[in-house]
């Protein structure tokens, strides 16, 4: 029996229906295609528009498609300037995301409870601006102020505050947004951070995004930062990709010039590097005239180590540290002390003294110690331990620092170790913080040990009236003062050559207490190293310089 032909309305229908089948397909798969057609979004001039990606998000959506299609999966840490509507354009790939995809779960996590409030109130909306009956909008369920389901795809959008212990436990989680992780609560940050990338199952098809602004060289955001990478498969990295996203590309941060305008140095050279137009550097003049250069560049950075090296009240210079430690030498050995009849440092694979320069039977060394209760406490996730740490710097002669003793040792064993430590070092000018724990390892040095070349610091004694001699050094609030400042000025002044990473790293996190205005680790950081290299600098007798003579000259020729 012969089938009839198709007639021109329904040639036309089966047509219409094959543009919407494949309208519909890329809509499901083609998130740039979907964003401008189905979502609504408030502009910052109270429109609500098409959302259409701006620069910035388009270059972080490119970044992180490309890491997708390599690996299957996205991690990404981004360091931004502010306002750049990257929260924006992350929600909306979640949105899209779990509405368009049976059993997918999506968390956001923020540092306060207004920018909690204002991402649920941006996913609603995506929600609520979608026609009724639209393939695009799923079924709902009962949802929350915190939560929206869509019940026959058995999928969900949750939103939380930085600050609850439960924040992500027990979910599993395909996506996971954790916004401006550098204001999350000192204390717990680390923690809630862990709970809920422990969420996410490392399987294709799920999304991990970590954004901030900077906010110091400590904490998670940090850590994650360092340990991200620009290449996806770089077997280096921690698995994050680097997505960082400088002011000026961002075109709305440009104004008209006011007549006259003429550039700086510092802007002429500004210009030069980032291809900047008169526009934006007015602009930038603007701001920086209202917040000041440094806050500037922590809100609106132009290069990452910017960000960093100007955010939170370091004490010592953050530049000067970073370009010392992009050229610290290897570790040449790492040695433990072996006891016995003849006590000695032995090269050892968990030794806690770690070497950067040969030992020399000719040089005059200096040994500042801290001392620590010797309790490790519990790991944390960066692999560090809770307790503080017991920290010997050595110095030679030139204030080059040419190894460091660090771990955690019973205070009274401690005195047993630094003395082999100083005897290994040529006897060298040794000090011991008295303070607290210290007490005990002096007094042995002293009377058990009788090391030959203990630090004493004049004391008055009251009951002799005079002046006496005591052994170790006393950190109090006249003197700590004293030795971080003496400390300052020579890294500064490049008067000490500093070689051991871990010290310098803690040097970054020593910060002024904005609530108390002393000098401290910032929470979550230690300082022993810090410490322990103040005392040595400060008991040092001056850096010391062979004068270089002409092998042609008289004494040369001796």
């Amino acid at each position: 029996m012969a089938v009839a032909p198709l007639t021109a309305d329904e040639l036309a229908q089966k047509a219409l229906e094959k543009k919407r089948k494949a309208a519909r397909l890329r809509l499901l798969n083609d998130f740039e295609y979907y964003a401008p057609r189905i979502l609504k979004i408030r502009t910052k001039t109270g429109e609500t528009l098409p959302f259409k990606l701006n620069r910035a998000q388009r270059q972080f959506f490119e970044q992180i498609l490309d890491q997708w299609q390599k690996t299957g999966r996205v991690r990404v840490v981004v360091l931004k300037a502010r306002q750049m509507g990257l929260s924006t354009l992350w929600g909306a790939f979640m949105f899209w995301w779990t509405t368009q995809h049976k059993g997918q779960k999506a968390m956001v996590i923020t540092h306060k409870t207004d920018s909690t409030k204002a991402l649920f109130d941006m996913t609603k909306r995506f929600y609520d601006s979608i026609e009724p009956g639209h393939p695009c909008k799923p079924s709902s369920g009962a949802s929350s102020v915190r939560e929206l389901k869509f019940d026959i795809l058995d999928s969900g959008y949750m939103v939380g505050t930085a600050g609850s212990d439960t924040v992500g436990r027990g979910e599993t989680l395909q996506l996971v947004h954790a916004s401006e992780l550098g204001l999350w609560p000192k204390g717990k940050a680390a923690d809630i951070l862990n709970g809920l990338l422990q969420a996410v199952p490392k399987n294709d098809d799920t999304f991990v995004a970590i954004e901030s602004t900077a906010r110091g060289t400590s904490g998670p955001f940090y850590e994650y930062w360092q340990g991200a990478r620009l290449d996806p498969l770089d077997p280096e990295g921690n698995g994050f990709i680097q997505v960082f996203l400088p002011w000026f590309i961002q075109d709305e941060y440009c104004e008209e010039p006011i007549e006259g305008f003429t550039r700086t140095l510092d802007e002429e050279e500004l210009a030069e590097k980032h291809g900047l137009s008169d526009g934006q550097l007015m602009w930038r003049r603007r701001k920086v005239a209202a917040d000041g250069l440094d806050l500037f560049k922590q809100e609106y950075p132009s290069n990452a180590m910017e960000a960093f090296l100007t955010s939170g009240r370091p004490v010592f210079n953050l530049e000067k540290l970073h370009e010392r430690l992009a050229v610290c030498p290897n570790i040449i050995h790492r040695l433990g002390l072996q006891l016995g009849p003849k006590p000695e440092f032995m090269p050892d694979p968990r030794g806690e003294l770690l070497v950067y320069r040969e030992h020399n039977p000719a040089e005059s060394y200096t040994i500042g110690s801290d001392v620590a209760e010797g309790i490790p406490g519990a790991r944390k996730s960066n692999g560090e331990f809770e307790g503080d740490y017991t920290v010997a710097q050595v110095f030679d002669s030139r204030k080059r620092q040419v190894a460091v003793w660090r771990g955690h040792v019973d205070p009274d064993f401690w005195a047993t170790t630094v003395y082999h430590l100083g005897l290994y070092y040529n006897d060298a000018l040794l000090a011991v913080e008295v303070n607290n724990q210290g007490i005990l390892p002096n007094t042995r040095l002293e009377k058990d040990f009788d090391y030959p070349n203990l630090y004493r610091r004049l004391q008055y004694d009251k009951m002799r009236d005079e002046e006496v001699a005591k052994v170790g050094f006393k950190t109090d609030q006249i003197s700590k003062p004293l030795i971080i400042s003496e400390l300052r000025a020579a890294i500064r002044d490049g008067t000490i050559e500093l070689n051991d990473q871990k010290t310098i790293q803690e040097l970054m996190t020593f910060v002024v207490n904005p609530n108390t205005g002393g000098m401290e680790a910032e929470y979550g950081s230690h300082d022993d190293t810090v410490m322990a290299l103040a005392i040595t600098n400060h008991i040092h007798e001056g850096r010391f310089d062979p004068i270089e003579v002409p092998e042609d000259s008289y004494f040369g020729s001796i």
